[in-house]
């Protein structure tokens, strides 16, 4: 298993000399775990590919800790993306914007715009200040599987190919960014995350467009935003996902049921019949649900389980980032299991 360090003053130091050897880290941030590496080193985000499986017309993050590190990073930065910076960095959201000629191809799939946030993760931005470089970090899993919101979480995906990982806990978000673009000068999000789309129309003063189809990328062509290929975010276990509860959930004696789990959300006892239940919200608060969302999904992956169920949540707020990250759970492919069994 890999090395779990605590982010001591030692520990920062280990990782960022890491860094700048070119090595890969595991960094904790306020919503998933990353696997971070110099963002401009082109031999470095081939690693990063290599080791989790990724596709390369998916592109990457670009990690910064201080915005004066945008101007390397970026020609143009409109008016509205000012504003989101102002409010929302350091912070869960993600800009797409033109990126300088110092930004490999490799880290944006070929386009002419690179993705960039700062997180406001204590241990990330001490990290990233250690290491005096950019870092592109996509969540810190194999390709398309549950994204890692635990340090064991990542030591337990990678066996090798990574320097360490640093523990800063439990990620407080718990889903990825909300990624927001611009098409003809208006801002798009991209996908969603962190920031709910109403936080941004408010911050803005104007609405603001949902990408079709969340924008999602098909197979081999690259789009601006990470995690939009038609499923991500998977278990091994197969999904089953439910509009609500007046869907017919499979139990015991159903065609369905068997030794199933369960994702839950809200006040109401959970139907009976379930080997696991788990309750992303007992008081149907979005931010806890996003926050646990992940957790919940690894502890039932790893019961051994037929199958898992889950409802959705209101359709507001966090509760669109976490129908999403379901939906594209729910839509993996059949051979999804043993495919992530081969990557381990």
């Amino acid at each position: 298993m890999l090395t779990i360090l605590e982010p001591t003053p030692e520990s920062l130091r280990k990782a960022a000399e890491a860094l700048r050897a070119g090595e890969l880290v595991g960094m904790p941030t306020e919503t998933v775990y990353g696997l971070a590496g110099n963002a401009f080193d082109p031999a470095v985000l081939a690693r990063i590919f290599e080791i989790k499986k990724r596709p390369f017309f998916d592109p990457l993050i670009v990690h910064v800790a201080e915005f004066t590190e945008v101007e390397a990073l970026v020609r143009d930065v409109p008016a509205d993306a000012r504003l989101l910076m102002e409010r929302f960095w350091p912070g869960p959201i993600t800009l797409v914007l033109p990126k300088t000629d110092r930004v490999p191809d490799l880290a944006t799939a070929g386009l002419d715009t690179v993705a960039v946030r700062m997180p406001a993760h204590p241990v990330a931005r001490a990290l990233l200040r250690a290491t005096g470089l950019p870092l592109a970090a996509p969540s810190a899993n194999p390709f398309g599987c549950l994204s890692p919101t635990t340090a064991l979480h990542v030591a337990e995906a990678f066996s090798e190919g990574i320097a360490l990982v640093l523990d800063g806990g439990p990620c407080r978000i718990g889903v990825e960014s909300t990624v927001v673009g611009w098409e003809n000068g208006e801002p798009v999000m991209l996908r969603p995350g962190g920031i709910s789309l109403e936080l941004l129309e408010e911050t803005l003063g104007k609405n603001v467009a949902v990408a079709a189809n969340g924008g999602e990328a098909s197979e081999g062509k690259a789009t601006a935003s990470p995690g939009n290929l038609p499923w991500h975010y998977a278990p091994r276990t197969p999904l089953r996902l439910l509009t609500s509860v007046a869907n017919d959930i499979p139990s015991p004696g159903k065609p369905g049921g068997g030794s199933s789990g369960l994702i839950w959300f809200g006040a109401e006892p959970a139907p009976e019949g379930f080997v696991l239940v788990e309750n992303l919200s007992a008081t149907a608060d979005l931010a806890e649900a996003a926050e646990k969302l992940f957790a919940a999904l690894h502890r039932l992956d790893a019961a051994g389980l037929d199958a898992l169920v889950a409802v959705m949540v209101p359709e507001q707020g966090l509760g669109r980032a976490i129908n999403e990250r379901l939906r594209k759970a729910a839509a993996a492919p059949v051979d999804h299991r043993d495919q992530r069994n081969r990557l381990k």
